[in-house]
């Protein structure tokens, strides 16, 4: 099993900048990739950014160029640089593990709040 705990969320005016951090605990070898996802109120939770464990990354359009995922030196702990935040940034934001075997395949941490105002 994995465990994922979240933290940095925050309010931030328009145009701020915050990082979230994510440091997974348990099988940590087992991890193929840790990603973001983020779900604002009445939308479907969308994948924001995504980092593999050879290090390649991907994003949501909607937040490249603003964001940038990545990894620290452990390992098991990934950030989200987030600038030039939006309004329509505010979401719910998680940690996701996907890993290479088990009965379960993902695992998301409890999730952190990010308001941005306008």
């Amino acid at each position: 099993q994995v465990q994922l705990v979240e933290s940095g969320g925050g309010l931030v005016q328009a145009g701020g900048s915050l990082r979230l951090s994510c440091v997974a605990s348990g099988n940590i070898f087992s991890i193929n990739s840790l990603n973001w996802y983020r779900q604002a109120p009445g939308k479907q939770r969308e994948l924001v950014a995504a980092i593999t464990s050879g290090g390649t990354t991907n994003y949501a359009d909607s937040v490249k160029g603003r964001f940038t995922i990545s990894r620290g030196n452990a390992k098991n702990t990934v950030y989200l640089q987030m600038n030039s935040l939006k309004p329509e940034d505010t979401a719910v934001y998680y940690c996701n593990a996907v890993v290479l075997y088990g009965p379960q395949r993902a695992y998301w941490g409890q999730g952190t709040q990010v308001t941005v105002s306008a």
